[in-house]
């Protein structure tokens, strides 16, 4: 396979095509579990480290999405926690007692439901979290590498991975390494599972409202900032749900 910009389209497009059609089940399962959150007043939480935070960022806090929303990060311990910032450095996500901390500093309440993302799934923190979540009986939505997970060995110490806890498993389709166009002397260029992980974060969405609509409610969705009234409607529909959604860094 060469490497240019018309194959690495090539394998997105396969990617996508193969993940809309195999999770296609999937996604509407996570649907159907946000939608009863929402209907009971819950909030999603998002949460990823790493790459994977960009899907918490597909799912909070953005034009046509879902109002009800937060986005947990690792920064969240010094932005929320009073951490100093030299907490924060790139293997923190491997430490499981960080999860604790940030689960605590996020403001949850019964009702809640979570959407957790990790190519590996394997991540001492992540997979804490998971654990957390499903301790205090939540709903736990987790977007994944099939794949790759399944050629890891867990970094936690229960051996358990992200997809143990979840009652329902996306597979984002990237294959092991997540890059997909192979490179003469070794590696590979072209990573996909930001992609399709925002697709599938975008199908969800979309049948969660479907879901809304037919129960006879107004989604509480967002318009863009960028629009004339759009700061004004998102104003609104943001303050019913004061203290439980952040919007910043």
């Amino acid at each position: 396979m060469t490497v240019s910009a018309e194959a690495y389209l090539a394998v997105v497009t396969e990617t996508i095509g193969r993940v809309a059609a195999d999770q296609r089940e999937n996604v509407a399962r996570a649907a159907d579990l946000i939608a009863a959150s929402l209907r009971a007043d819950g909030v999603v939480h998002a949460f990823g480290t790493g790459h994977s935070e960009a899907l918490a960022m597909e799912v909070a806090g953005r034009a046509g999405g879902l109002v009800p929303t937060n986005r947990i990060a690792l920064r969240d311990l010094v932005l929320h926690g009073g951490e100093p910032a030299d907490v924060l450095g790139p293997k923190l996500e491997r430490e499981p007692a960080v999860a604790h901390r940030l689960y605590e500093l996020a403001p949850v309440r019964p009702q809640d439901v979570f959407v957790l993302a990790s190519n590996s799934g394997v991540n001492g923190a992540m997979v804490e979290f998971a654990a957390i979540v499903k301790e205090r009986g939540h709903g736990l939505v987790a977007i994944t590498s099939a794949q790759h997970s399944a050629r890891m060995t867990s970094r936690h110490p229960s051996g358990r991975k992200l997809a143990d806890f979840a009652d329902v498993v996306l597979d984002n389709g990237a294959p092991y390494g997540d890059a997909t166009l192979p490179l003469p002397g070794g590696g590979a260029v072209g990573a996909v599972s930001s992609i399709t992980a925002a697709l599938l974060a975008q199908q969800i969405v979309a049948e969660v409202v479907v879901r809304l609509l037919a129960a006879g409610e107004r989604p509480p969705v967002y318009l863009s900032a960028n629009i004339a009234g759009g700061d004004e409607h998102n104003a609104g529909l943001e303050a019913r749900y004061a203290g439980r959604i952040r919007r910043g860094a």
